[in-house]
């Protein structure tokens, strides 16, 4: 099998293998713009496991989605932002170097495989046809290496599922196809967008145990998208918690977990289902995420945050380091004691 890193610079072993700064995706709204994606930055180490959490209409997705250049139109990646992979600059790439990034160094899971996959075509045609893109396999081996990537992902009777069509196939058989499909180049990152969504309880832990395993065996870097919390405890490192198109806390999962700093991750964690738990009703955060044509003054988050006072209305939140690797965009963080004062109200 032959492999081309991407040709405009050598990878760099010693940084991160992901590097996104300052990223903004913009829509156009009247006669200016709307940004949905605002001044993001984050990294992803070889091998590490990042989650990226928030609410749908967070700017999770679209986030994923540029990291391949694939912003759907009329959105646009704005200047100024730069998306460095394995040392190669994604947003200066031709479409030939980008496409022998695709796919083959970088892969993405998407979220409703069958929508993703083409009606028409079996499965195994689908999955042959990166190797088709990015090697110079015999035909011969090309189908021996897709059924063999079907049968590593835990699909039983690989050869004679590759020949069936994505509807002849159950939800979770055709995410383990995208999956496959996703693997099949052995990348060295994947994006796993809400790869569990519309799945049953069961299948939706064998297919994290299933990236984990993988990951585990291929030292393969994963960016999973999920508004899940309890999907995150499982699978990562590292959390980033976005909201409204920006990053307001990023945290190792043990300490974002244990001392939440953010109003909205708190919310997030206090929402979990939990066994034993007394109370009648699971709790829920107030309202939705506003628009990024309609934002609020200030925090983006005011409007459903239970510690709100006047800075929050008049002032946005700078996105400050807490602690080693930990960082949150929050008000309180300088005033900790309306927070307690808050707390203490709410218990009596």
């Amino acid at each position: 099998m032959t492999s081309t890193p991407p040709r405009d610079s050598t990878p760099d072993s010693g940084g991160p293998l992901l590097d996104v700064q300052s990223l903004q995706i913009a829509f156009p709204a009247g006669r200016g713009v709307a940004r949905a994606v605002d001044g993001v930055s984050f990294t992803v180490s070889r091998g590490e496991s990042v989650c990226l959490v928030g609410e749908s209409g967070c700017g999770k997705s679209l986030t994923a989605l540029s990291l391949l250049r694939l912003v759907p139109p009329p959105g646009r990646i704005e200047p100024g932002s730069r998306i460095r992979f394995d040392g190669a600059d994604i947003l200066t790439l031709d479409d030939e170097r980008l496409r022998d990034i695709r796919g083959q160094h970088m892969a993405m899971i998407f979220q409703e495989p069958m929508t993703a996959l083409n009606p028409v075509l079996t499965v195994g045609d689908q999955i042959a046809e990166v190797l088709r893109v990015h090697t110079t396999l015999a035909r011969r081996d090309i189908w021996s290496r897709t059924v063999d990537m079907l049968a590593q992902v835990g699909i039983a009777d690989a050869p004679a599922r590759a020949s069936q069509y994505p509807h002849e196939l159950s939800g979770g058989m055709r995410q383990r196809v995208m999956i496959a499909m996703a693997l099949i180049m052995s990348p060295k990152l994947v994006i796993a967008d809400e790869p569990t969504t519309a799945l049953d309880v069961t299948i939706q832990a064998q297919i994290l145990e299933l990236l984990r395993d993988l990951r585990a065996r291929t030292n393969m870097a994963l960016l999973l998208i999920t508004h899940d919390l309890g999907v995150v405890a499982e699978m990562a490192s590292r959390v980033i918690v976005m909201y409204a198109g920006r990053i307001v806390e990023e945290a190792n999962v043990a300490e974002l977990f244990a001392a939440p700093a953010h109003p909205y991750t708190e919310g997030l964690l206090a929402a979990i289902p939990r066994l034993g738990r007394e109370a009648e009703r699971l709790q829920t955060i107030a309202g939705s995420v506003p628009p990024p044509t309609a934002l609020p003054s200030g925090c983006a988050f005011r409007d459903r945050c239970p510690y709100a006072f006047d800075r929050c209305a008049s002032e946005e939140p700078a996105l400050v380091e807490i602690g080693a690797g930990h960082r949150a965009r929050c008000h309180l963080i300088a005033e900790p004691a309306r927070r307690a004062d808050r707390r203490e109200v709410v218990r009596t």
